[in-house]
């Protein structure tokens, strides 16, 4: 199996991740490293797809990877992918994200990108 490590030993890397995919469910685009954007990209595609299929083992499957976390007292990031992520993008084989250059960051020049769904509602 193909990854970048990142600079983290495996727990770091999956706690990472975790926070990364779960963050996407919930606010639908976020700003990362262009790296650290490509790695999380194929987690969250493979949870959308799980999402689809929408029986109780997918469920738990998500469950065990995507945190419990809300917005404002919102339904929780695994409500809110079975319940609009799944249907918006029912009718799609795949390409559920999309990454947009954003330049160098200031501090140390990484490569920064948005990581965000395709097809969000726009704020």
């Amino acid at each position: 199996m193909a990854y970048q490590k990142l600079g983290r030993d495996s727990s770091a890397r999956k706690a990472l991740f975790r926070d990364l995919v779960t963050d996407l469910f919930l606010y639908e685009r976020i700003q990362t490293t262009e790296a650290k954007a490509k790695e999380a990209r194929s987690i969250a595609e493979k949870l959308i797809t799980l999402a689809k299929r929408g029986d109780l083992h997918a469920r738990r499957q998500v469950a065990a990877f995507v945190r419990r976390e809300t917005i404002d007292g919102e339904q929780d990031a695994i409500q809110k992918l079975f319940s609009e992520l799944a249907s918006r993008y029912s009718e799609r084989a795949g390409g559920y994200t999309r990454i947009l250059k954003l330049g160098p960051r200031r501090g140390d020049a990484a490569p920064m990108v948005y990581l965000e769904l395709v097809d969000r509602a726009e704020a």
